[in-house]
């Protein structure tokens, strides 16, 4: 198992083959929501927002007043800078915590190379507005027991008796509205050798221990 600091060094988590020049278009068809009509005059967080080509996309046409906040691993990011007050923040997701709510939270296929899933969605659950979206790609297959068995229905009830709402078949998983999430689950470590995912893709498995 590699902590967080290990992980982020992985070529899994580097990979370049990944989806870092996504467009705005492609979250409407991986996450299944308009992304303007979200965000509106409002701020858009996305997390692990590679490039940054969407939110670029997305500043030319959002109202005065909207702000976007893109955060990745790595850079570079698009060479446009975002009109202010938007940014760009090169940091760990993590670690990383926000200055303020967000009307939208987005994380497109960026779940897949975090190692504790569940700590980033319960903590990014606290980041919304009272009626704000966090939505994002994850697979449940990618949480995993020490012995390496996946925890199955026992993990999708306690999502959502916290309030999450899961899409196995599209692999999606959202919350609507500002809420302090628990889940009982305890974060040991990550493996970047699961192999490749419903992507294709290289990911990683988060190793838990389920907390009665």
């Amino acid at each position: 198992m590699l902590d967080d600091a290990a992980l982020e060094r992985s070529p899994v988590v580097a990979n370049n083959l990944m989806n870092r020049e996504r467009t705005l278009a492609s979250y409407a068809r991986e996450l299944g929501i308009d992304v303007l009509a979200e965000v509106g005059a409002g701020r858009w967080l996305d997390l692990c927002c590679g490039t940054a080509r969407a939110l670029t996309e997305a500043a030319a046409v959002l109202p005065k007043g909207a702000e976007i906040v893109g955060v990745d691993l790595v850079d570079p990011f698009v060479s446009d800078p975002l009109p202010a007050p938007s940014r760009l923040i090169t940091a760990s997701v993590a670690t990383w915590e926000p200055d303020g709510p967000s009307d939208l939270i987005t994380c497109v296929h960026g779940l897949h190379y975090v190692g504790d899933k569940l700590g980033l969605l319960t903590r990014a659950a606290s980041w919304l507005t009272e009626n704000g979206l966090l939505i994002a790609n994850f697979d449940t297959r990618s949480v995993r027991h020490p012995d390496g068995t996946p925890p199955g229905r026992r993990l999708t009830t306690a999502l959502r008796q916290a309030g999450f709402a899961y899409d196995p078949r599209r692999h999606r998983i959202s919350l609507r509205g500002h809420q302090k999430v628990e889940l009982p689950y305890h974060y040991l470590g990550a493996d970047d050798r699961a192999g490749p995912n419903y992507t294709g893709q290289p990911a990683v498995n988060s190793i838990y221990t389920h907390m009665k």
